[in-house]
């Protein structure tokens, strides 16, 4: 799978200092895509936009709550004139055990992977039907199978998944295209530190370890979804695990 042309088009990429987030980066600017890149790490973003020379746009912010996402959107059409493509890539791990979880860590959790995509859709949702856009969002594979001490993180990728299906049956007239990818471990980190208690037993968690993906080949498969190469894909929810689901 490859992106197709995109010179011309503009896309947004929220988690952009992540591993996976900068090779998604790569991915649309390499394909000709202007790209806003969205993470709150602003010194990380402006190496990144250098790096990408003058189709990169930064917005230093978290994309935790409506406003934020609004914000996050307008900074892109105000840059580039346009949007084409969604990608949601911001991402919060926070393993626990369920009964001692912290409010804040199942929170934030939700808010970044599960409702930052639904403002985001909301607040680029007219952009996006002006130009025949496509919104892609990285799941999980956890999201299809039982891993313990991630209650917040696997409910969190379902319902993303599912939100998915319903936004893609209830715009399936539209001019847009909706779409989730659910990777397995990469071979890089995710670029989000996360906090490990001293109760949860990692070795139970990372059985999801095993043939790890190469985070650029998810790239790859991203850019294609963003793109018009992927005309026939709406409401697709696409395994990249090497299997790991299958359990």
């Amino acid at each position: 799978m490859q992106a197709s042309d995109m010179t011309g088009k503009a896309a947004l990429v929220t988690g952009a200092n992540g591993d996976l987030g900068r090779a998604i980066a790569r991915e649309l600017a390499s394909a000709g895509a202007q790209v806003c890149l969205v993470d709150p790490d602003r010194a990380a973003l402006e190496v990144l936009a250098a790096e990408l020379g003058g189709k990169a746009a930064i917005h230093a912010a978290e994309v935790r709550g409506r406003e934020n996402c609004r914000a996050a959107v307008a900074t892109a059409v105000s840059a580039f004139g346009r949007l084409d493509a969604l990608v949601n890539v911001a991402n919060v791990f926070a393993p626990a055990q369920s009964g001692d979880m912290a409010e804040e860590d199942w929170e934030a959790t939700l808010a970044v992977n599960l409702s930052a995509p639904f403002y985001l859709f909301q607040a680029a949702l007219p952009h996006l039907l002006a130009a025949n856009g496509t919104v892609t969002s990285v799941g999980s594979c956890a999201a299809f199978m039982a891993s313990p001490m991630t209650a917040a993180y696997t409910a969190s990728k379902a319902g993303l998944a599912q939100m998915t299906k319903a936004l893609a049956k209830e715009f399936i007239e539209q001019p847009i295209r909706i779409n989730y990818l659910a990777p397995g471990s990469m071979s890089v980190g995710s670029g989000n530190a996360a906090k490990i208690p001293s109760n949860v037993d990692m070795s139970k968690v990372q059985k999801l370890s095993r043939n790890l993906i190469d985070v650029t080949e998810v790239a790859a498969v991203v850019g294609f979804l963003a793109s018009d190469a992927s005309a026939g894909f709406h409401g697709a929810c696409i395994s990249m695990d090497n299997g790991l689901s299958l359990g």
